[in-house]
């Protein structure tokens, strides 16, 4: 996937498995780095309520008709992030495509996995950056009990198990900053902040000057 042009927003999206964390994590990076003068934006996948239940209905019994579904939520919303890019510093997005192939895309046969990546080129905007609340499924579990499901706890464990495996293995693949999700919350965000304000740094150490 393409990356954002030099002159656009540093797009940042924050993942896990259910229970991790995130939305409070990127409710207090956003405060942070607010308060240091960036213009911060903040966004949450899917955009779209009744995608939403389509995907997570479909999920059960077919992911790949689920992981359609989010694309689908992705790409109509993509007019809006580019928006957002070119009117922001920052970008934060609670999920991003990468929950797909975690979620769906890790049920599915290897060449459907290549596939539903593939179609993600087409439907979103790559982020520059990707941050793992990392959280063991137990822990997960406990957090999330109470949510309503359509699986049964040991179903749901499962998937929590075999997805919180494909994340670790994306981020060491990728490169991805790895945060415990059982450290305080300010800590989290602390360390979230501090690597988004270095990789800032650092690209504006290596943009282009304009000519005058």
């Amino acid at each position: 996937m393409k990356r954002n042009a030099p002159h656009r927003a540093w797009y940042v999206a924050f993942e896990g498995i259910d229970g991790a964390g995130k939305s409070t994590v990127v409710r207090r990076v956003a405060s942070r780095l607010r308060r240091e003068g960036l213009r911060v934006l903040t966004r949450r996948e899917p955009a779209s309520a009744e995608l939403n239940r389509k995907a997570q209905a479909a999920s059960v019994q077919d992911p790949w008709t689920g992981a359609v579904y989010f694309t689908l939520d992705r790409y109509l919303a993509r007019p809006d992030l580019e928006r957002d890019l070119r009117t922001a510093s920052v970008v934060l997005t609670d999920r991003s495509y990468w929950s797909t192939l975690a979620y769906q895309g890790s049920a599915l046969a290897p060449e459907r996995q290549r596939t539903l990546a593939g179609l993600q080129t087409h439907a979103t905007v790559e982020p520059d950056q990707v941050i793992l609340i990392d959280l063991d499924p137990v822990e997960a579990m406990r957090r999330v009990g109470s949510r309503a499901s359509a699986k049964s706890p040991l179903e749901r464990r499962r998937t929590l198990e075999r997805v919180a495996r494909t994340y670790r293995r994306f981020a060491r693949r990728n490169g991805w900053l790895v945060v415990d999700a059982r450290s305080p919350a300010r800590e989290v965000a602390n360390a979230a902040a501090r690597s988004i304000r270095n990789k800032l740094a650092a690209r504006s150490r290596t943009r282009p000057r304009r000519r005058r």
